[in-house]
């Protein structure tokens, strides 16, 4: 038995440890965000937090995920009212919008871990994430604007252990 804790929920996983953390997700929890997109981890559709960093689920079995802490985008604000999450709908980001849930998650996970990021940073940061419908300059739009939000108001991520973003 694997424990897991999703979205600030424990889970006990009981298959195959070598299971993608993204099939435990979409399959047993029905955790939509994450979507299938090369398997490879090379698109970033499946993007998601293990311990507040972004990371690859189709690719990062069950195994390696033990004890650890996983945030979907469903985990990242329920009221869908994190910076991210609001600037996304500001700068009318998605257009398929396939992609998005996993460029949010990088794009938190950058801000995250640095609040205050260069043009040239936010390229580099988010240049594993694929966007087939090239939203790019709009995603760069959007990352500004949450990390100016981020920066005038204290923001308070509750899945984080009480630590202030």
């Amino acid at each position: 038995m694997i424990t897991l804790t999703i979205n600030g929920n424990k889970h006990e996983f009981s298959g195959d440890p070598s299971t993608p953390v993204l099939w435990y997700l979409r399959d047993e929890l029905n955790l939509t965000g994450p979507k299938f997109g090369c398997g490879m981890a090379q698109c970033g559709a499946c993007t998601v937090h293990i311990d507040g960093v972004a990371q690859r689920s189709c690719v990062l079995p069950v195994a390696a995920a033990a004890g650890r802490s996983i945030t979907t985008i469903e985990g990242l604000s329920e009221q869908g009212d994190h910076p991210v999450q609001q600037a996304w709908v500001e700068h009318k980001v998605p257009q398929c919008g396939f992609c998005q849930c996993g460029q949010m998650m990088q794009a938190a996970s950058l801000l995250a871990a640095n609040p205050t990021p260069t043009d040239d940073e936010i390229v580099s940061n988010m240049s594993g994430n694929i966007c087939r419908c090239g939203t790019y300059p709009r995603i760069h739009k959007a990352i500004k604007s949450a990390a100016k939000t981020m920066a005038s108001v204290q923001y308070f991520d509750p899945n984080e252990q009480g630590e202030e973003v």
